[in-house]
């Protein structure tokens, strides 16, 4: 453009950008011309022009940056207080009335458009934008008048000895219900709400503290200056205090509002709350506090279980990072120098000593994971290095030959860690005065102490690749244990301990441990402990970790889905609040089922490994496909569905990814009889694939899409996935395509996308926003017949959709034209998906019906071997998509007459009414009355 310095001539060159669109160009002449410009009356015209861009962009874009310039639009007409506005300038205030109103401001811009009314007072416009401001700002005054009386009288209630504890209970409702939307929130904030809520916490009812700990949840939830204020006026040590409590549902409140606090301090809550938020200061110091107090409440003999175990939940979601492509692990370093000594003392509690920490069954195995996952968060060998010497000095700290209790303390915290990072406990186990420690613990007299030691070897022997230093020394105290020791908890355990090492060979029938049917008997020892109601569950449930390797053996697989009684003994446990249980009883049903990968035998591989005396897996008789299915049968039976659901629903610090999995390949296994399907869906398997689906590892999000493919595609989907859950599905079914996934994952996501797409038309777009459109049309081309007529008969649901024929209206693309050809192939299915597609798109698109002429030079003879057509259904199709034909255009309805097609409708037409055929009769007759009603035939006359 070059350097123009003429204000005249810079506002001119900015008219010429404004009016040719080019907005970002414009507001830099006028800009220019402001700083150069020197007679006011011009300068009034040229802001008035920039805010005119400015406004547009607004209009256009409405992104941070413009509404930004909004501000600074006004702060330049503050600036000109010493402009008298004239006539001439009326355009200008109206506009800064216009940019006050989008910012809210509805009192100033009433101001304006008042004075603008006052300079013309018959302009329509004017006083149009007068009343409408007048009612919005009665209407903003009543409503806040009302709200704040609302939220005082709620508080009157709530605090009131005379009010009844319905009415108390509604008013602590609403107050909850008025937090979630961000003007209640900021009115109960305003009306010096914070004080009030601490009053309620103070009184100590749980009620009340319920109250009050919800309504705070709701207030900060994606707002940081709230979440700041949170913290400084209730306090952290307050908030920690509360979820200190022995009540589980203040608890689970107070963690809830920690992090919300946290997500919003922090920026995890992405969220949008609205335009205005008050800028705070660099939260990084409060945020380190939460940490520490978490810390400090781990080790607090005053914290309740349930505390304990949310303050070390709260660590595992914040502490490691969520994207490992982020570098920045500094929050698992800080944890580490600030409490790892803390999580291992955990760790090493034992319930059955005096003056130990309160807990719950989860949590000390909740504090095995976060160990995992903190260690997993570690990028380096040093940062790995001081991990591991801050456990092993604390283990070796406790270790002391005068105190047994110091000793089984530093043995559990091993086992501990043979939870978490094996790799850590696996090499601290093989430091020198471990091994002797336990075999003195195994010798012990006491109880405790020999508990304590077998679970150690327990936990120690889980991966025997890493455990040969174990499987070498441990055995034999195992055995020793089993053989000699009376009491039934030792006994189990023990047992549980040779299963593991027994099943070495997983399920390779060459490879077996025991001698024959010792495994069978050990399993119905097992089945017996499980049985057992007088057993502790705590006993029972390493019963379960025994049968999770034993039924490796196919043998002991088939005995156990026999015994009903310990089948439901085992759903029962996984019910219980003990979820510690969960992974065995995934281990166990994966083996039932034979869920797990399976290696590929190849004939002429085997042959040439025998020929080199190399071992060659076996499989098992029973591990063939007719006895799988009837394990699966017997599992239905006892109702392992609703076992696995209340599985899904356990906290996910307990239910680890690799559960996930395990849980996902079970739920494919069941769902693979499709008659099977409709009884997963009735006890709420469909509901509890979708978590599974979305969250875990790569493999068990695949394994649970499928399942949730298999069930989609022959249930009512409306069932299956009631409510808002539906549109959940899509997603993990759009996963499955891909050329990475194999054709019946393919296929059964189609078939399951297409019950989905005949829903309704959110659902449609929601298909669409999930990308799967290019994906539906690969998968029309694809050699595989029954996935391409599944990938038609998707389409011919979404081509419903204004998007979707949008894009069949687009130039340049052979859309429309695969329709047309699939049209003649010979596949009665594909055909009918493709002619019904077809049939729709001309109906809702009369450029799409000419568009079929231009396309192909077959389509004539395509569409009337469509209208002769055996099937009635495909006939009806094709006899649809004439009339749609002849009623787009008047020279195509012309060439259509002049063809055959008019003696294959006259034919249809004089056939005799048939119920089977009657849709296609009648499609044919109406054709013809289109056609006359044109002039193209006359009536014969009689």
């Amino acid at each position: 453009m070059g350097e123009i310095a003429d204000p005249v001539q810079l506002k001119e060159e900015g008219n010429k950008h404004f009016q040719a669109g080019e907005i970002d160009k414009a507001i830099e002449c006028y800009t220019k011309a402001i700083k150069s410009c020197k007679d006011k009356t011009a300068l009034a015209v040229i802001y008035r022009n920039r805010s005119a861009c400015f406004l547009k962009k607004v209009r256009i874009l409405y992104t941070l940056q413009a509404y930004i310039k909004h501000i600074i639009f006004l702060h330049e007409f503050n600036s000109m207080s010493s402009i008298d506005v004239d006539a001439a300038d009326i355009k200008a205030l109206y506009r800064r009335c216009q940019a006050l109103e989008k910012l809210g401001k509805l009192d100033m811009a009433f101001k304006d458009v008042q004075r603008c009314a006052t300079i013309e007072p018959k302009n329509k416009t004017f006083l149009e934008t007068l009343r409408r401001l007048g009612a919005e700002i009665q209407q903003k005054l009543k409503t806040t008048f009302s709200t704040d009386s609302r939220v005082q009288n709620m508080f009157d209630i709530l605090f009131s000895d005379e009010s009844d504890k319905e009415k108390q209970e509604k008013a602590a409702n609403n107050l909850i219900v008025l937090a979630r939307e961000d003007a209640g929130a900021e009115r109960i904030f305003q009306n010096n709400g914070m004080p009030l809520l601490v009053q309620l916490i103070d009184t100590g009812k749980p009620e009340m503290i319920l109250a009050a700990i919800r309504t705070l949840s709701g207030m900060c939830t994606g707002h940081r200056a709230r979440a700041t204020a949170i913290i400084h006026t209730v306090g952290i040590s307050k908030l920690c205090s509360v979820m200190a409590v022995d009540n589980e549902e203040i608890v689970l409140a107070t963690a809830n509002l920690l992090q919300c606090v946290y997500d919003s301090l922090s920026g995890g809550d992405k969220r949008n709350y609205g335009k205005e938020e008050a800028l705070v200061l660099d939260s990084s110091k409060d945020l380190k506090d939460i940490l520490l107090a978490l810390l400090e409440m781990i080790t607090s003999k005053k914290v309740s279980g349930h505390g304990r175990d949310q303050a070390l939940n709260l660590l595992t979601k914040n502490v490691p990072r969520k994207d490992k492509k982020n570098t920045d692990n500094t929050k698992a370093l800080f944890t580490i120098d600030h409490g790892l000594k803390k999580i291992l003392k955990v760790c090493g509690q034992v319930p059955d000593l005096p003056d130990q920490l309160p807990l719950t069954e989860n949590t000390q195995l909740i504090a095995s994971v976060l160990l995992n996952k903190i260690y997993d968060d570690l990028r380096c060998d040093p940062e790995r290095d001081n991990f591991r010497d801050i456990c092993d000095e604390y283990i070796k700290s406790k270790f002391d030959p005068n105190d047994m209790d110091k000793n089984i303390h530093a043995i559990n915290t091993l086992s501990g860690l043979l939870q978490g990072p094996f790799d850590v406990g696996n090499v601290l186990a093989g430091r020198q005065g471990v091994m002797e420690m336990m075999v003195a613990l195994c010798g012990s007299e006491r109880e405790v102490d020999q508990l304590v030691a077998v679970e150690a070897l327990i936990h120690a022997s889980t991966k025997t690749s890493k455990a040969s230093f174990f499987i070498s020394n441990g055995v034999t105290l195992l055995k020793d244990m089993y053989k000699k020791t009376k009491n039934e908890k030792i006994k189990i355990r023990a047992l549980v301990g040779l299963c593991k090492l027994g099943s070495a060979g997983g399920d390779d029938y060459s490879m077996r441990q025991f001698a024959e049917g010792s495994t069978e008997k050990l399993a119905k020892q097992c089945r017996k402990w499980l049985c057992n109601p007088t057993l502790d569950v705590r006993t029972r449930k390493w019963a379960v970790e025994g049968l999770a390797y034993l039924t490796n053996d196919a043998d002991v697989k088939d005995d156990f889905v026999d015994d009903e009684a310990a089948m439901r003994a085992m759903f029962e446990l996984a019910k219980s609040k003990d979820k510690t249980i969960l992974y065995a009883v995934a281990c166990t049903l994966v083996n039932c089922t034979n869920s797990y990968d399976k290696k590929e035998i190849i004939p002429e591989m085997v042959q040439l490994a025998k020929f080199s005396k190399q071992h060659v897996p076996e499989q098992h008789p029973k591990d063939k496909k007719d006895f799988i299915e009837r394990r699966v049968k017997k599992l239905l039976k006892a109702g392992v569905t609703s076992a696995l659901t209340v599985m899904v629903k356990a906290d996910s610090s307990v239910l680890t990814d690799q559960t996930k999995e395990m849980l996902a390949r079970v739920f494919l296994a069941l769902a693979d009889d499709i008659k099977d399907r409709g009884t997963i869906v009735a006890q709420g398997g469909g509901k509890a694939l979708i978590p599974l689906a979305l969250e875990g590892t790569d493999k068990g999000k695949i394994k649970a899409s499928h399942a949730l493919a298999k069930i989609a595609a022959v249930s009512n989907p409306e069932m299956a996935f009631p409510g808002e859950r539906i549109y959940e599905v899509v997603r993990p079914l759009v996963s499955l395509l891909n050329t990475e996934r194999d054709g019946l994952e393919n296929f059964e996501a189609l078939l399951g996308l297409t019950n989905l797409a005949a829903l309704n038309d959110k659902l449609r777009v929601k298909i669409l926003k999930e990308k799967a459109l290019p994906e539906i049309e690969n998968y029309m081309f694809e050699e595989h017949d029954q996935i391409r007529q599944a990938a038609t008969e998707c389409m011919c649901n979404l081509v419903c959709c204004k998007e979707v024929q949008d894009r069949y209206l687009e130039d340049g693309n052979d859309k429309l034209k695969l329709l047309v050809l699939l049209c003649g192939e010979d596949d009665v299915q594909l055909q009918r998906a493709a002619a019904g597609a077809l049939a729709m798109l001309t109906a809702a698109q009369k450029k799409l019906a000419v568009k079929i002429t231009k396309v192909t030079g077959q389509w004539l003879e395509i569409i009337q071997r469509l209208c002769i057509h055996d099937n009635p259904e495909i006939q009806h199709r094709g006899l649809v998509t004439v009339f749609n034909m002849l009623d787009a255009d008047e020279q195509l309805a012309k060439k259509l007459i002049e063809s055959e097609l008019l003696e294959i409708l006259t034919f249809v037409a004089k056939l005799e009414d048939n119920p089977k055929k009657q849709d296609a009769i009648n499609a044919a007759r109406t054709c013809l009355s289109r056609a006359m009603d044109t002039g193209l035939i006359k009536p014969f006359s009689n």
